[in-house]
């Protein structure tokens, strides 16, 4: 298909293509369900049929949650679980230190508390313990009375510290979603769509996903049991934002369970019932309705931020807590150590960006280097993936051992390539799924683990280097930008992985004013010549490295371009306008 307008080489180095789908299609389903024409296009073109239009616009829990029990080990887990509740045992929460980890343990010690059951959370620290279950803190938590420890988005490859765990008699329950080895840990129950033997159909479930439905089959037996004879049943919707708030920032598919439960749990989230979220949209300045954008640009960073370079366990407070003094003070220190983040994130780039690009023979954009900080790694790998348009690795090297990150893109699955690598005895240990892993590399295996990688990429994908592309849904000019339509596009949303948000190209637009927001951003005020209107338009991180983007709208000195990006409506202190969230450009050859 020819580039839209022409575009071959953006200012970013893309190529914009026509998303497509079947313009007929889109007009039936408008005409046969009365929605704006625009809303039955884009559906089509996002492979939405007839069928499932209303579906998927009005997406329920009762429609898509699936009954719990038809995962493998749930039960099993469901009947230890209720015995701990009524014996009044400790529940020792083991969880990862990213937001999927946070929100899973939040969301069962609400629960646990709320059902009058004792329960304490453990999140390991990224540099002195590194990822997943270690075998002296389940004894260390074993010691210090817990019958029973639930890991929530690990585990599912922690055969040697299960085991630890096993021989002192401590029970594990593992809830995880990645993938693991044929071979299960040696855990009580193993919970994870994605092990191996389990044919259910929601592999696409974040790890919060898989915890909601533990907790509802905790619940249903309590209620079986005449648990709640004597005390109120927990109403489990309202800890939904807890689990749209992991599934957006773990970048898992918005199809299927998971849009039901992320459309449903923003609308708890827009309620501001969880003081700590609460709490960390007021430091972060957010004033608008929150959405999925907010909730995986804003929100989730902030929560990420102490399991990167701070207290791990912070998210989870934050996320549990009941004590508003206690939230504010969390989230003003998560809002801090952000920033740091972000500085730290930077100057690791920087120093990945020039590896790469110095050693540009390779199928992977792979980086290492001496203490870099492990917290960033996982960030920087995604950044490196964007820039280079394939897979991405970076590893923090520390006494002889790597600890890595990967992102990777489509059309090439990374969890898999990791295990086969560590299968292969490249690795110490690594796992993951489709888009994202980690593992752990001794130093003189770091140059064979990248021809490894290179040699998978290659034979998945081939050995020319694809062309970074930008989808377009179609071209607008700047009068039709209105809060109406703002709102009609928006009733497709939640939007992210599998159901990516509107993207339009405004043609021939002119720069009326550009000035520089923060340090990176770009705010302009766009002109469209032919119609007089004008739009309101900003570009995040214009200006960070050596993007182009940035300095070209401000140097722009009258000259017109095609503009690309998503339009939000500004509810920013009671304004009702629209603005352009600018992903992209080109100069506009007359």
């Amino acid at each position: 298909m020819d580039a839209v307008l022409g575009v071959e080489n953006s200012l970013s180095g893309r190529r914009w293509r026509a998303r497509g789908g079947d313009d007929r299609a889109g007009l039936a389903m408008a005409q046969r369900f009365g929605f704006p024409e625009i809303v039955g296009r884009l559906l089509a073109a996002r492979g939405v049929g007839e069928d499932d239009a209303e579906a998927f616009l009005l997406p329920t829990l009762r429609q898509f949650l699936p009954d719990p029990s038809h995962l493998k080990d749930l039960d099993k887990a469901v009947v230890r679980l209720v015995a701990a509740i009524k014996r009044g045992e400790t529940i020792a929460i083991f969880g990862d230190y990213d937001v999927d980890g946070a929100t899973s343990s939040a969301l069962l010690t609400r629960f646990f508390e709320a059902v009058g059951a004792k329960s304490t959370i453990y999140i390991p620290d990224r540099r002195r313990e590194g990822y997943g279950p270690n075998g002296p803190a389940l004894v260390k938590l074993k010691a210090q009375g817990a019958g029973v420890v639930v890991t929530v988005d690990c585990g599912i490859m922690a055969h040697e510290a299960l085991g630890e765990a096993q021989r002192v008699g401590l029970d594990v329950i593992v809830v995880d979603h990645h993938l693991g080895d044929p071979a299960l840990p040696p855990a009580l129950a193993v919970i994870d769509p994605n092990r191996v033997d389990e044919d259910s159909p929601h592999g696409q479930l974040a790890a919060v996903g898989v915890t909601f439905l533990l907790v509802t089959g905790i619940n249903r037996a309590l209620r079986l049991a005449g648990w709640y004879g004597e005390r109120q049943e927990p109403n489990l919707v309202q800890w939904l934002d807890l689990v749209a708030l992991g599934t957006v920032c773990d970048v898992v598919p918005l199809t299927g369970v998971n849009r039901a439960l992320v459309a449903q749990g923003l609308k708890i989230i827009r309620r501001r019932q969880n003081i700590g979220l609460t709490a960390l949209a007021d430091v972060a300045g957010v004033g608008e309705k929150l959405d999925a954008y907010h909730a995986g640009f804003i929100l989730g960073p902030r929560v990420n931020a102490g399991g990167r370079v701070g207290e791990a366990d912070l998210g989870a407070r934050l996320l549990s807590t009941e004590d508003p003094e206690e939230a504010r003070n969390l989230a003003a220190h998560l809002h801090a150590l952000n920033a740091e983040r972000r500085a730290i994130e930077a100057s690791v780039q920087a120093q990945a960006i020039e590896q790469v690009e110095g050693d540009p023979g390779h199928a992977v954009a792979f980086a290492s280097g001496e203490n870099w900080h492990p917290g960033v790694i996982g960030i920087v790998a995604s950044r490196l993936k964007d820039r280079f348009n394939r897979p991405g690795c970076v590893v923090a090297m520390e006494g002889g051992v790597g600890r890595g990150s990967g992102r990777s893109v489509p059309g090439f699955a990374l969890g898999p390539a990791v295990i086969a690598a560590q299968q292969a005895g490249l690795l110490l240990n690594g796992g993951g799924h489709a888009m994202a892993a980690g593992f752990t590399v001794e130093a003189g295996k770091l140059s064979a683990f990248r021809d490894f990688l290179d040699a998978r990429v290659t034979e998945a994908m081939g050995s020319e280097k694809p062309v970074p592309e930008l989808g377009i849904d179609g071209a607008l000019s700047a009068s039709a930008a209105t809060t109406e339509l703002a709102e009609i596009i928006d009733r497709i949303g939640p939007f992210g992985t599998g159901n990516s948000e509107p993207r339009f190209v405004f043609p021939n637009l002119r720069v009326a004013r550009a000035d520089i927001v923060g340090t990176e951003h770009v705010r302009c005020v766009f002109s469209d010549g032919a119609s007089n209107a004008r739009l309101k338009g900003i570009a995040f991180r214009a200006l960070n490295g050596d993007s182009k983007l940035g300095q070209a709208l401000l140097q722009s000195q009258g000259a017109g371009f095609h503009v690309a990006g998503h339009l939000r409506a500004d509810t920013w202190q009671g304004r009702n306008s629209v603005q352009l969230f600018i992903d992209d450009a080109a100069p506009a050859l007359r």
